[in-house]
């Protein structure tokens, strides 16, 4: 008897807080809202493609009659979450009645003209349309991207954004055929990067480039510069550009000279029958060698040896005084003395001749 006592006190207290519960459920329904509070997520950069009106326009249109019971929450929510310009949106009730709705708005990284057709995209790579109340100041891309390149260029316009040097120069990116190319600030040159791997490497060269180089030059000089070759970096001359112009006009001149300078060099040639020699088999000449003198030797004077000449022969003459024959006799002289001889100057002394005595027979 007493479990029987029991079980029937809790089916008692069950019904009377079913019917309590139920009684407040529906009271409650039929209770209108007090307050609708919307509640815009903040990003890290404000956006303002919808505010708090347009939701509450989105509201009264999903729940006319306003009341409570007629709200339904998880269609509500699933509206919102439809809107192109949000990421994400949470609604809930409190016991108050009052409504909650809490809003994150996409934050676009780049917007794209595409085939005549503007629109922004996300860091998820989400296409949405742009808004007539507000425009987001993002980097412009043009040309046929494809879809599955968004993150990759999401990811550039991130790096550029967060650097100083390139969010100051770069302010656009163009995609013609399959090479990228960012718009500078500066000039009206393009930089030809090629596609979006190794961005980091190909602006910090670029960065060298304008550092080293390009500060000391006036930007309108160049047309293109090209960072898409490994290790190099590749600039393009804008004719329209005055130095330029005249540099270019005297090069093509230079360069329309060579054919018929060749010509007339093959034609000399075939007069003369020479044939063409290489610059490789051209014969060198030799330098002649130069030859250092040797100093002579310092030799003692050699000691000079004096001759002491010969006696000249004594002719007879005859004398034309007397028709007798005149014999000339000769006496013989005595020797002269040897001159004493020195080794520094040696002197002749003149010879003493003899002396000839005439007789008359």
């Amino acid at each position: 008897m007493k479990n029987k006592y029991r079980i029937l006190k809790i089916a008692i207290t069950v019904i009377i807080l079913g019917f309590l519960l139920s009684f407040s459920l529906r009271r409650f329904n039929d209770k209108s809202m007090e307050k609708v509070s919307v509640n815009m997520v903040k990003t890290k950069s404000p956006v303002y493609f919808i505010d708090e009106k347009d939701i509450k326009d989105i509201v009264k249109k999903s729940n006319p009659t306003k009341r409570i019971g007629d709200i339904n929450i998880p269609e509500l929510e699933k509206m919102l979450n439809q809107l192109p310009a949000v990421d994400s949106a949470n609604v809930y009730l409190n016991l108050n009645g009052k409504l909650n709705l809490d809003i994150k708005q996409r934050v676009p990284a780049f917007r794209l003209n595409h085939n005549g057709r503007d629109f922004y995209v996300d860091e998820k790579g989400t296409e949405f349309p742009i808004s007539k109340n507000f425009s987001f100041p993002c980097m412009l891309v043009t040309g046929d991207v494809k879809k599955s390149e968004y993150p990759k260029l999401a990811e550039l316009v991130r790096k550029i954004n967060s650097d100083e040097f390139s969010n100051k120069y770069f302010i656009g990116i163009s995609k013609e055929e399959d090479n990228y190319e960012l718009l500078t600030s500066q000039g009206n040159y393009k930089i030809e990067i090629g596609d979006l791997d190794q961005i980091e490497l190909k602006v910090k060269g670029f960065k060298t480039f304008v550092e080293k180089y390009l500060v000391y030059q006036q930007p309108e000089k160049y047309r293109k510069i090209s960072l898409k070759y490994n290790n190099q970096i590749v600039t393009t001359l804008n004719p329209n550009f005055k130095e330029n112009d005249s540099a270019i006009s005297v090069a093509k001149k230079e360069l329309a000279k060579l054919p018929a300078m060749n010509q007339k060099k093959e034609e000399a040639e075939k007069k003369l029958n020479l044939p063409m020699i290489k610059k490789e088999d051209q014969p060198t000449e030799k330098k002649p060698e130069i030859k250092t003198a040797e100093k002579p030797k310092n030799k003692e004077p050699e000691k000079k040896k004096t001759e002491v000449p010969a006696k000249p022969p004594v002719k007879k003459e005859a004398t034309a005084a007397t028709p007798k024959k005149a014999i000339a006799k000769t006496e013989p002289s005595k020797p002269a003395e040897k001159p004493k001889t020195t080794a520094k100057s040696p002197e002749k002394k003149p010879e003493n001749k003899p002396k000839a005595k005439i007789k008359i027979e």
